[in-house]
């Protein structure tokens, strides 16, 4: 089988998969990237104020 045979015979091997993905409707996709980024938010809050604590609590032990 010739290179340009198997990446045509690839192409169209993910072509037909694709077909078969269950795509989220626009709703399900906005619903989960809100959920994903409050999600974040709130990590990145509950780090910083670890970050913050410890901090302070080497600033107190170094003088």
């Amino acid at each position: 089988m010739s290179y340009v045979k198997k990446v045509q015979r690839f192409f169209h091997d993910v072509r037909i998969e694709l077909k078969k993905v269950n795509w989220p409707t626009r709703r399900e996709l906005l619903l989960f990237t809100g959920i994903v980024i409050i999600v974040i938010l709130i990590i990145g809050v509950f780090f910083w104020i670890l970050d913050s604590g410890f901090t302070a609590m080497l600033r107190l032990i170094i003088g």
